[in-house]
């Protein structure tokens, strides 16, 4: 346990043979169950898992001691960590009969946890590149009450992104933008980034049974979260890469991402400002989302009309001109409003 809340830590892994066993030896001690999920592997890995999941249960202590951890609790207000555990199988190995992808093997963890009642969350990859040690970070901003849900940032120190290629700090930045427009959460950074914890409320409250089961399911709970009021921290962390081989298709992974975060903005400009309450930034982001595509029709219509029939563009030109300054400034604002009433729903932890 950790300063008197329970832990679960979900553990996806494909083909991480050589690695997961790692991650599971070096948990944090404070750390009280494991949902360790191997998503159809074609090699080792659910080998490996059920090896060390086999030792660690075997010398975990009897369930006798769960009341000793309980009333240590009890004689020593919020111990920084315990060590102890509230369950009696510390490691919970979780085999998928078909590949499901990453978000997918989440989604079976944080159920599991859910049907456990952990109080706290936090997922760590099965290869390794998340360093255990730093746990405690993504954990106090939740046990404090600050955040509902935390989440690791590596692009906000230069020497944070050493490990990071340019070519993926580029397409993470990219990425970043897209997600503050469509999550709301403006100050947010690094959305890829799978360092994460979240509370048993948040969890119980997001829906998580309708949770994006592709690489883009930490941007789909972000969206899903601000919905909810959630708040948020990005936690400062360096970027890790190790030895194994990513199984993400870029070309495939841009255009799924992509379409997913424009529906997941359009739903929540709906749950959040028209159903569950109400506020004129999305009259205002549809609008000027209207009036800018409208005048980009303008203006190649005003060209071709130029070349093909000879016709004035001044007149033709300079009303699709006004027209998509009218539809910016609309979407500017939008986005102004969206910010300010997302300003107290944002943490960021430093070093």
């Amino acid at each position: 346990m950790y300063r008197e809340h329970t832990i679960g830590v979900v553990v996806p892994a494909y083909n991480e043979a050589g690695f997961v066993g790692d991650v599971i030896d070096t948990m944090p001690d404070y750390v009280d169950r494991m949902y360790v999920i191997d998503d159809c592997s074609t090699d080792d890995t659910w080998a490996e898992i059920q090896e060390y999941a086999a030792k660690i249960n075997d010398s975990a202590p009897e369930t006798e001691s769960d009341s000793e951890t309980f009333s240590f609790r009890d004689e020593t207000p919020e111990p920084l960590t315990d060590g102890g555990t509230a369950f009696a199988d510390r490691v919970v190995p979780i085999q998928h009969e078909e590949n499901r992808g990453v978000g997918g093997a989440l989604k079976t963890g944080y159920c599991r946890a859910l049907e456990d009642e952990v109080d706290i969350t936090a997922v760590m990859g099965g290869d390794g590149q998340m360093d255990p040690d730093i746990l405690d970070r993504f954990l106090d901003p939740i046990v404090d009450g600050d955040a509902d849900y935390t989440k690791g940032n590596r692009l906000l120190y230069k020497g944070y992104r050493e490990g990071m290629s340019k070519w993926r700090f580029f397409g993470n930045s990219i990425l970043t933008f897209l997600t503050k427009i469509a999550s709301g959460y403006w100050k947010m950074m690094d959305p890829q980034n799978g360092y994460t914890a979240i509370s048993y409320y948040a969890l119980d409250n997001v829906g998580i049974e309708d949770m994006y089961e592709y690489y883009g399911y930490c941007n789909d709970l972000l969206v899903k979260l601000n919905a909810k009021g959630m708040k948020i921290a990005d936690v400062a962390m360096p970027a890790v890469y190790g030895d194994e081989e990513s199984s993400i298709k870029y070309s495939s992974y841009i255009r799924k991402v992509s379409r997913m975060l424009l529906a997941n903005f359009l739903w929540r400009l709906k749950v959040k400002y028209l159903v569950l309450d109400f506020h004129p930034l999305a009259i205002f982001y549809v609008f000027g989302a209207l009036t800018t595509f409208v005048s980009l029709l303008g203006a190649g219509w005003s060209v071709y009309a130029k070349f093909v029939w000879g016709d004035s563009l001044f007149l033709r030109g300079s009303i699709s001109l006004t027209l998509f300054m009218t539809g910016s400034l609309f979407l500017m604002f939008a986005m102004l409003f969206d910010m300010q009433v997302n300003e107290s729903k944002e943490v960021q932890i430093h070093d």
